[in-house]
């Protein structure tokens, strides 16, 4: 068993590694040489300081770091630039937040992202708890656009929005008040004014943004399947009879919504999915059997429920039209008139939640098949006897609609 478990996880390791690809790229030295090279494309949620690349594709990797990279670009997608900067490093955090509206400014030599290049330049840095938007205009110094939020009273939260008066100032070209008075601090919002100034300017500029914005980040599939259930009920006065374990095919579906999260190449995603499954049994069972007071009690179950996984599933890509993933949720349960009888007993479910795992295949982004397994539920929770274990493993079948 631990051989097996060293080798899925040594595959599962390999198959990480071999997801991301090192794609069409550039980086320019201290000295300002540029080399034209393969870089590996992390789709870096927070900024970098150093990347992987290759000269070509039976290269050794080799590493770069900042203080030797003045800027790099991956794709036409990615640009990143080497600036030193004064950026606020106030906390944004609800439970540290200061009580001062003005922003706490430290320097700091980082790579920024391009989110507009062109006359006006729109610049972005993300760190661990970090995300702050900076600007340029004419090749000017790079200053950042403030917003800080912060403390008036011990439970009452305001705005520091110097950004809007920032970008009043400096973009003073087909931008008005109305407008930037709406603004928020998002890469969308800004980038369409830092756009439509150089649209004004009669300048040429490079929307990086609409890469991102492009992304298909949402998707619904409707997940028809089988379960293949296994239900036992057992009680303290005797042993479990063989009578008493029911293992039965049924039918399942389901409805997901999967959000695919915008860093690493859209290997992330989170998901939920309501599911409708049913599972009806009865039967005779034979108690003290083989004996002179042996009797006959009827058992059934009848379970019908809306299960809701939510989840995380991460992908591997194997071409531009195939992946597999595996997955893990958490799953709570809605029982819709469901009972259990017992002896002549009438219960009603209470099942407990559980855990599932699956592994599948996409294919297109469109078809789908998937294997899923969950833990043991207690469908009578709430009561210390009868004991019924109910478990299901299930063949999944999708189509994404969108």
């Amino acid at each position: 068993m631990k051989k097996v478990i060293l080798l899925a996880g040594l595959a599962v390791t390999g198959l990480l590694q071999a997801q991301t690809k090192f794609e069409k790229g550039y980086f320019v030295d201290n000295s300002g040489k540029r080399s034209d090279v393969l870089i590996k494309n992390m789709d870096w949620k927070n900024n970098p300081s150093e990347f992987e690349f290759k000269t070509d594709e039976s290269s050794d990797i080799k590493k770069e770091t900042i203080a030797n990279i003045q800027e790099f670009g991956v794709d036409n997608e990615q640009k990143y630039v080497r600036k030193t900067v004064q950026i606020d490093t106030s906390s944004d955090q609800l439970n540290s937040l200061s009580n001062d509206s003005k922003p706490t400014f430290t320097e700091k030599t980082v790579f920024l992202k391009y989110v507009v290049d062109g006359k006006a330049d729109l610049l972005y840095y993300e760190g661990a708890t970090l995300k702050k938007f900076f600007f340029s205009i004419d090749d000017s110094d790079v200053k950042q656009l403030v917003y800080k939020r912060y403390y008036i009273e011990s439970s009452s939260i305001s705005y520091n929005e110097d950004y809007k008066k920032q970008i009043l100032e400096n973009l003073n070209c087909g931008i008005n008040l109305t407008e930037v008075n709406k603004l928020d601090y998002k890469p969308g919002d800004l980038a369409k004014v830092f756009l439509k100034y150089n649209e004004c300017s009669n300048s040429s500029a490079i929307n990086y943004n609409q890469n991102y914005e492009k992304r298909d980040l949402f998707n619904l599939t409707v997940r028809p399947g089988l379960n293949f259930s296994s239900y036992e009920i057992s009680s303290n006065y005797y042993t479990l009879n063989e009578l008493d374990k029911i293992k039965k095919v049924s039918f399942r579906i389901g409805l997901e919504a999967e959000l695919i999260l915008p860093f690493n190449n859209n290997k992330w995603a989170v998901f939920a999915e309501p599911t409708f499954q049913y599972f009806k049994a009865e039967n005779d069972v034979v108690v003290y059997p083989g004996e002179s007071y042996e009797f006959t009690k009827a058992r059934s179950i009848d379970y019908k429920s809306i299960e809701f996984p939510i989840g995380i599933r991460y992908y591997f890509f194997l071409n531009d039209k195939s992946k597999i993933f595996i997955n893990a949720s958490y799953n709570t349960d809605l029982q819709i008139n469901s009972n259990i009888v017992y002896d002549k007993t009438n219960y009603k479910i209470a099942s407990s939640n559980t855990f599932s795992f699956g592994a599948g295949y996409k294919y297109n982004d469109k078809f789908v098949i998937e294997f899923r397994t969950s833990t043991k539920k207690d469908l009578l929770q709430n009561m210390p006897i009868p004991i019924a274990k109910y478990s299901t493993s299930s063949i999944i079948l999708g189509y994404t609609l969108f």
